[in-house]
């Protein structure tokens, strides 16, 4: 599993592989090059990911591929990195010409069936035959060698030593044959249709592929190329590599927002159903975030550039999908052990499929077709496609429902959950609390709250943003604080004027020893309606600080939070609440919603280890939250998931320590990401068994001389084909509430 919390992985193209057996090579090959502490091979995107030290020069690994029998393209520092490569078997030309030349040799074949005789010519055979052997099965030659070259075997090599031995056998029955056995039996329409089939099967293949990697397609296709700039009240319009952050950027109706920024002038709705999944357009007005890539609908917007290139939101999500794709799923790891064994075994089968038949029956020519038909039916394509395959049609069907997955782990770890822990503020409510009462114990009233707020000024907690609220809606002057320090877990403190401050929970005002028996039934009132109390005291006595004011803040859920949980109880998972609020806060919020389990008061530093816990009473455990408090949880969860919020406080944090990103901030999200992950790993499944099952059926058959090569052929094209048909039904999946 590729780390993506490092250095960004370099991204190499790599061209030639046909199979796990080409995988593992380039692996090894890229592996042993001084400096390389990891790489990880795509088969389905014919992608490398390597991370080395710094100074690694992309020559250098360009050239260990080389060696290995492969060509390999670093990807330019300035631009995306590639998915799928264009490659030999993308082009439709050779096979359409390969089946011309095979037709004429089938079809007298097909004929016998029917009691028709209606063979060509022997010269003529040779003729068909030969172009198709050796032009356009040349590939099959070149990669084989390499691979030879390099000291081990791939599926070319199989198709190469197959094909040829049908071949040969017929030429030498040509030239030789009919001087001991008469009018000679050749095998050209064998060799010519497996090598049509093959084409036709790595044809195929491709187009696949290219369907595989739609969505990030998609996603690199809503980047603009250039973007008017406002500058001293001229507008020009500039490549996006000339902007800087600050400029203000002018987006006219129907265009695409080159940058994220904060919106200056103008109001309109956005259409960022591919960003972030959201089906209806949103409304942007001035003070708002904005993302590169939406679609602007009907105002013009000047926005204040925030984040461009690699740092724009964009950006990331292309490189989470393109890192996802990229990456190994565990379950890939017995599959590459087989892969590693699987073409020498295969030549062993072959050997001896051909001495048996040779030696048991005397008849030479059956045994080499039936050691043809080993060596063209157990070619390993399928086995290296079928994981790959299904994580990229299913990261791919999830980025476009504004579900990021950030490796393959985290997909597969995913489907396995036993329990579902939620922050509350900002994750299951609106985030957006409001002042809804501020109780001073002196008739002050005013100034309590501008002391308040000018404790609060500072601050981007969105406690803090509505206690600003309600001083400028009453336009109170604030004084300015000093030595202004936050209390993790419990508050903040300051100095405003001559008095010592703090405003925060009520376990720090009694580890302060502030008396708060004024005005705890009105708190206690409060918190059964499952609001959150915070209080202001002076600190100046710190034998005997006295109280000042309590603060109520009431939010509101979010209208898909209560349908989530029951969607996540559906599906057999418990459903914890983990908040640092006070515990009657929680058990409203728990009990409006339909929680399993609450556990309240917990701090920032705590909630890792209240995770550890549910893991060893559940099983695997995912969390789920959107600020920087949560990040610990994130990480120490099976599967941390952090949601994007609006307001985007803290989200960099949470999506550095998730596996999930949903961009989004919907609860919703939460299960629909989970039965993708389902869905996926489902697939993986099918394809492993399938791929494993053409081998184990096919490889007896072929070797007990029950399959024609040509038949053989047809099946190992049938079950690459077959593993990415199977993995693109994932592209079908919709969320629950679109079914």
């Amino acid at each position: 599993m590729m780390n993506t919390a490092a250095s960004p992985p370099l991204t190499l193209s790599i061209e030639g592989m046909s199979c796990a057996s080409c995988v593992l090579r380039v692996e090894k090959a890229l592996k042993k090059v001084p400096g390389v502490t990891e790489a990880v091979v795509n088969l389905a995107t014919e992608t490398a990911q390597v991370r080395a030290a710094p100074g690694t020069l992309p020559s250098v690994l360009e050239a260990a591929v080389h060696a290995a029998g492969y060509e390999a393209h670093a990807a330019p520092a300035d631009g995306p990195p590639p998915t799928v490569a264009p490659s030999e078997a993308a082009r439709g030309w050779p096979v359409a010409v390969a089946a011309l030349l095979s037709l004429p040799l089938a079809l007298p074949m097909l004929a016998l069936l029917w009691g028709g005789h209606a063979m060509l010519p022997a010269a003529w055979q040779w003729a068909l035959a030969t172009p198709v052997q050796f032009w356009l099965g040349a590939r099959f030659y070149r990669n084989g060698w390499h691979a030879l070259r390099a000291g081990s075997g791939n599926m070319d090599l199989l198709v190469a030593l197959g094909t040829s031995a049908a071949y040969g056998l017929s030429v030498w029955q040509l030239l030789w044959g009919h001087a001991t056995h008469g009018d000679p039996h050749l095998y050209f329409e064998a060799s010519a249709v497996v090598i049509t089939l093959v084409l036709l099967g790595k044809w195929l293949e491709a187009r696949a592929k290219r369907q595989t990697t739609a969505a990030i397609r998609a996603l690199q296709a809503l980047r603009p190329e250039t973007a008017r700039v406002l500058r001293d009240g001229v507008e020009t319009e500039l490549p996006l590599t000339a902007l800087v952050r600050g400029d203000l950027v002018v987006v006219r109706p129907g265009e695409r927002l080159p940058v994220d920024g904060l919106v200056e002038e103008g109001a309109s709705h956005l259409d960022e159903s591919l960003l972030t999944g959201e089906s209806l357009p949103v409304a942007r007005a001035a003070g708002e975030r904005v993302i590169g890539g939406a679609l602007n609908g009907e105002g013009l917007l000047r926005v204040r550039a925030t984040a461009l290139g690699a740092e724009s939101t964009l950006a990331r999500i292309v490189r989470l999908v393109e890192t996802a794709q990229a990456a190994k799923a565990p379950i890939q790891q017995g599959v590459d052990r087989v892969s590693a064994v699987f073409v020498p075994v295969v030549l062993g089968i072959a050997t001896l499929t051909l001495l048996g038949w040779g030696l048991a029956g005397g008849d030479w020519s059956q045994a080499t077709l039936n050691a043809v038909a080993v060596l063209v039916i157990a070619c390993p394509c399928a086995l290296g496609l079928a994981t790959p395959a299904a994580l990229m049609a299913g990261t791919g069907v999830a980025a476009q429902h504004g579900i990021l997955v950030k490796d393959a782990a985290a997909l597969e770890a995913a489907q396995g959950l036993r329990a579902v822990a939620f922050d509350k503020t900002g994750t299951l409510t609106v985030g957006r609390p409001t002042l809804v009462e501020f109780k001073a114990t002196t008739s002050a009233h005013d100034a309590t709250l501008a002391l308040a707020a000018a404790v609060q000024a500072g601050s981007e907690h969105p406690l803090a943003r509505a206690v600003l609220s309600a001083a400028r809606a009453r336009s109170l002057a604030l004084a300015a604080a000093q030595d202004v320090r936050a209390v993790a877990g419990r508050g903040v403190a300051a100095r405003v004027g001559d008095r010592s401050l703090g405003l925060g929970s009520t376990r720090w005002m009694r580890e302060l020893g502030v008396d708060l028996g004024p005005l705890e039934a009105l708190a206690a009132e409060h918190q059964r309606q499952g609001r959150t109390v915070s209080w202001l005291a002076d600190l100046g006595d710190a034998a005997a600080p006295s109280l000042l004011a309590l603060l109520a803040f009431g939010d509101t859920l979010k209208p898909t939070a209560e349908a989530a949980v029951r969607h996540l109880q559906r599906l057999g998972l418990r459903t914890v609440l983990v908040t640092g609020d006070q515990p009657g806060a929680a058990q409203a919020v728990a009990r409006a919603l339909g929680i399993d389990e609450v556990r309240a008061e917990v701090l920032p530093a705590d909630k890792a280890a209240v995770i550890a816990g549910l893991r060893s009473e559940s099983g695997s455990v995912a969390m789920v939250g959107d600020g920087v408090n949560d990040a610990p949880a994130l990480a120490a969860a099976d599967v941390g998931v952090a949601m994007v919020n609006p307001d985007g406080g803290g989200t960099d944090v949470a999506m550095h320590a998730a596996g999930i990103t949903l961009m989004r901030g919907d609860p919703a999200l939460v299960a629909d990401a989970i039965s993708i992950s389902r869905h996926t790993t489902r697939k993986i499944r099918q394809n492993l068994f399938w791929a494993f099952v053409y081998n184990a059926v096919g490889l007896p058959l072929a070797a007990f001389g029950l399959l024609s090569p040509v038949f053989a052929g047809a099946a190992m094209a049938l079950s690459s084909v077959s593993v990415l048909g199977n993995a693109l039904l994932l592209r079908r999946w919709k969320p629950e509430e679109d079914r």
